[in-house]
């Protein structure tokens, strides 16, 4: 029997900073990382054109820090360097996992990233390389989930892949509320009533403006990545009504 198709051909893979701590807590966990690269291989490897954008709450997180005081704009550049750090560990270990990876930094920084520049991406892309995207959107006020659905949207991706630590997205915390009951299909306008905690604000709002979807899923269970890109019923969908 002739395997199934991928669902998608071009995804924007959304990682927590966090994710890369693994039990740690903080930086980076080798294993961890190691683990995620095998997993996106498997994927390019389906001829799958693959982009990540990946948060830095496990180095340095600037809501966090403006909270205390610290001036808020200098602490999302902080937050935002950190995401590179994370972009370059990943390339590294994307790269000893044998996948072609560049990262598009949003701040200048050319000894260590190349220049975010849409038609270099799209270029990437085509040319079967996984496409890292650093520093955010460039601009402090924007989280990464905003980063996310802006660059998938301009790279034309046909989902957004946000990996979590739960198997998609319930009515509450499943971890404090045994009632938490899980939404297989949510509309854009069901997260910003209900607040749901999938994408900030912002970010939902931009993909509902341009009808891109966003998949939640758990990244902690292996293959999960290569199951829904293949379309398997594995997390909660949000798309339009």
């Amino acid at each position: 029997m002739a395997a199934a198709d991928p669902k998608y051909r071009r995804v924007l893979l959304k990682l927590s900073g966090e994710a890369l701590a693994g039990n740690q807590g903080y930086g980076i966990d080798p294993e961890v990382i190691a683990g995620i690269a095998a997993e996106i291989k498997e994927v390019i490897d389906l001829g799958i054109q693959v982009a990540l954008v990946i948060g830095g709450g496990n180095i340095f997180r600037g809501v966090a820090a403006a909270s205390k005081g610290m001036d808020r704009a200098s602490a999302d550049y902080m937050g935002m360097l950190a995401t590179v750090m994370n972009s370059l560990a990943l390339q590294d270990a994307m790269e000893r996992a044998g996948v072609v990876t560049r990262v598009l930094s949003a701040i200048e920084m050319r000894e260590v990233a190349e220049p975010y520049i849409r038609r270099r991406a799209m270029r990437h892309l085509e040319k079967g390389r996984v496409v890292i995207f650093g520093a955010g959107t460039g601009n402090p006020y924007f989280t990464t989930d905003t980063a996310a659905s802006l660059r998938a949207m301009e790279i034309n991706a046909e989902i957004i892949l946000k990996a979590t630590k739960v198997d998609g997205i319930y009515s509450a915390d499943p971890n404090q509320d045994k009632d938490a009951v899980k939404f297989s299909t949510l509309t854009y306008l069901d997260v910003l009533k209900k607040g749901l905690q999938v994408m900030d604000a912002t970010a939902t709002s931009l993909c509902m403006d341009n009808d891109l979807p966003i998949m939640v899923f758990n990244l902690t269970v292996r293959g999960n990545i290569k199951r829904a890109i293949m379309g398997e019923n594995i997390g909660t969908i949000v798309k339009g009504g």
